[in-house]
């Protein structure tokens, strides 16, 4: 893509280097998306990265697969292995909670990136 990938956003690092469509700087080991800093000016927003289970980048929007099965407070039967979620919402969840999404049967609930699969 560019001969010269511009520094890193968080140590100000030079040395970056392009690994498939993500910048990586060796020093503190950041990896971002080059068009996202560009438009954000290093911001905050080009910062976060959230990576489902198998390492896929996940984005607003995107639809996943729940790859373990769930316990539900308040309800005798969990989530299944397999269900399906729709049109899912990246926030600053608590404790690791990092989806904001609305499952069949259950309703609204925060979901952890690491127990789901994108589709």
């Amino acid at each position: 893509m560019n001969e010269n990938p511009p520094p890193c956003p968080k140590c100000s690092c030079e040395y970056t280097y392009e690994m498939n469509a993500l910048i990586v700087c060796p020093e503190c080991s950041y990896e971002w998306v080059p068009d996202e800093s560009a438009t954000e000016g290093g911001g905050a927003a080009g910062e976060r990265v959230v990576k489902d289970s198998v390492g896929n980048v996940l984005q607003d929007g995107d639809s996943v697969v729940v790859v373990k099965a769930l316990k539900v407070k308040g309800s005798p039967s969990g989530i299944k292995a397999g269900t399906k979620v729709r049109n899912i919402r990246l926030v600053d969840g608590v404790d690791g909670h990092d989806i904001d999404c609305k499952v069949d049967g259950f309703g609204a609930m925060q979901l952890k990136s690491s127990v789901v699969k994108k589709a």
